[in-house]
């Protein structure tokens, strides 16, 4: 192989937004390969898009706007992972078992994104500078809500379904939140890691069952 053909292709121009989306593409990349936000380096995702690093600097001003974009990215992804869960739940007419299922499919979709994706879990909640963050449309999954959404969207149907007693309601998600945060962290960060992945569902389950009844 020769030396010009070994190094990486330069792209002299882009359609409009390409080039911010292969530095974001390039970005997420990182994060999954490295484990987090601290493997994004700017240079880096120039070199993987193939262009000059100051051609980043015309969608993304320094590594931290990098870092947003892939945390953004980050909950989008955990926000589809999550409401996977709730599609898969079965077909019933039963309002409050449907409601149950919902709640519960909202942890256990957390909590399997954590899992999965380790690298992006850790990105999308250490660069966050206010809780505003979790719920802006650029963090929406496929239904246009975002985690903090579904999270609230379901903690309603407890209540519709006369699971959940009106009075309760208020600041149930920062209950319901750090709960399942705790355990995914955990199984992502801790010594839950070592655990088999039978042990973890296991514990997934009693936590969701613990959740249920204390909520």
């Amino acid at each position: 192989m020769s030396e010009t053909s070994a190094k990486p292709a330069h792209r002299s121009t882009y359609r409009h937004g390409a080039l911010r989306e292969a530095l974001l593409e390039a970005g997420v990349a990182m994060a999954r390969e490295g484990g987090g936000p601290q493997a994004i380096v700017l240079r880096e995702a120039s070199r993987r898009a193939g262009v000059a690093p100051n051609a980043a600097y015309t969608h993304f001003k320094d590594r931290e706007a990098l870092v947003q974009a892939v945390a953004r990215f980050a909950l989008a992804r955990l926000a589809a992972t999550m409401t996977a869960e709730q599609e898969a739940i079965a077909d019933t007419e039963d309002a409050a078992v449907a409601a149950r299922a919902r709640f519960r499919a909202v942890g256990a979709g957390y909590i399997r994104f954590a899992r999965e994706e380790p690298g992006l879990f850790r990105t999308a909640f250490a660069t966050q500078h206010d809780v505003s963050a979790v719920a802006e449309p650029a963090a929406a999954g496929p239904t246009g809500r975002s985690a903090i959404e579904l999270l609230t969207d379901a903690l309603n149907g407890l209540v519709d379904a006369g699971l959940l007693p009106p009075e309760r309601r208020s600041g149930a998600e920062f209950l319901a939140w750090p709960t399942v945060h705790g355990l995914a962290y955990l199984a992502a960060d801790g010594p839950l890691r070592f655990l088999e992945p039978a042990q973890l569902d296991d514990l997934t389950h009693r936590l969701l069952d613990m959740l249920d009844r204390g909520i």
